[in-house]
């Protein structure tokens, strides 16, 4: 299944979608490649928004505004494989029987499945400006980020995957 037409699949049923990534086997560079898939798109979704703050502050260049967004977007890495073991550890907590593979999964694929609005806040972001559209749009994708990963770290802490 193409990546696209496996996103749209996701947003329609989250668990389906997760149990087929997990249907593949366990793969770290598959599970590696969803988040690089994720940090490239959030990359990009900065560009908009630098452009705008290079052109107001009437700068020759967006480079140099670009350089250090994408140094900070590489330095989540550690964050986001803290943040699924933390996910797996709460489950755990509350009786979930997932594997450390599993968290990763759902949270890696519920990042690369919410990119595609990540590229719309950027828009906003760089066209629009901060105000209440940004913030709206700051909030779908959160809201759709935190649904999707919930939804998704659910069935793979159950017993039946």
């Amino acid at each position: 299944m193409a990546v696209t037409t496996d996103i749209l699949a996701t947003w329609r049923a989250p668990r389906a979608a997760v149990r087929r990534h997990l249907a593949r086997g366990v793969s770290e560079p598959f599970a590696f490649s969803l988040l690089v898939v994720f940090l490239l798109i959030a990359f990009v979704a900065q560009w908009p928004a630098a452009s705008r703050e290079a052109f107001v502050a009437q700068e020759a260049s967006v480079l140099p505004r670009l350089l250090p967004r994408a140094l900070a977007v590489l330095a989540t890495i550690p964050l986001w494989y803290g943040l699924a073991a933390v996910g797996r550890l709460v489950a755990g907590a509350m009786g979930g029987q997932g594997s450390w593979y599993g968290a990763r999964i759902a949270l890696f694929w519920a990042l690369a499945t919410v990119s595609p609005l990540l590229l719309l806040q950027g828009l906003v972001a760089g066209l629009i400006g901060p105000g209440p559209a940004l913030w709206a749009t700051s909030a779908v994708v959160g809201l759709g980020f935190l649904w999707l990963w919930l939804t998704m770290l659910h069935e793979t802490e159950t017993a039946h995957v």
